[in-house]
């Protein structure tokens, strides 16, 4: 895997822990996306793991969402503001794997979603 480009997707802690831990299957994002495979999970500058991103359902309303918690671990509060009355979709996530320890990776400058990273050895 190093020095191997890979697409990578930013998510917020505790979120990038529970999916890479199987804990959450659903991502909460406010777009649909084309990306389908494995993609690695980018926390804090590093990657602390994989997973498959293998379908986008949706669109849904906060409410709608709201009756899947277990799937995305989010509160209906959380839920409300983030959409900021826009539609949200669920990036559907299967096989989630953390890595032993979270690999070094080389990010494009002012990545927000996704990021084209090479893995360091």
């Amino acid at each position: 895997m190093a020095g191997e480009k890979k697409k990578g997707l930013i998510v917020r802690e505790p979120f990038a822990s529970l999916i890479v831990e199987g804990k959450k299957v659903w991502e909460i994002r406010k777009s649909r996306t084309k990306t389908r495979g494995e993609i690695l999970i980018l926390s804090n500058g590093k990657a602390i793991g994989k997973a498959e991103l293998v379908e986008v359902l949706g669109p849904f309303t906060p409410e709608e969402l709201a009756e899947h918690e277990d799937k995305h671990r989010v509160s209906i509060e959380f839920l409300r503001e983030y959409s900021n009355g826009k539609p949200l979709y669920a990036w559907v996530l299967r096989n989630g794997k953390k890595f032993k320890k979270p690999k070094d990776v080389e990010m494009t400058r002012g990545a927000q979603i996704w990021a084209k990273v090479v893995v360091k050895e």
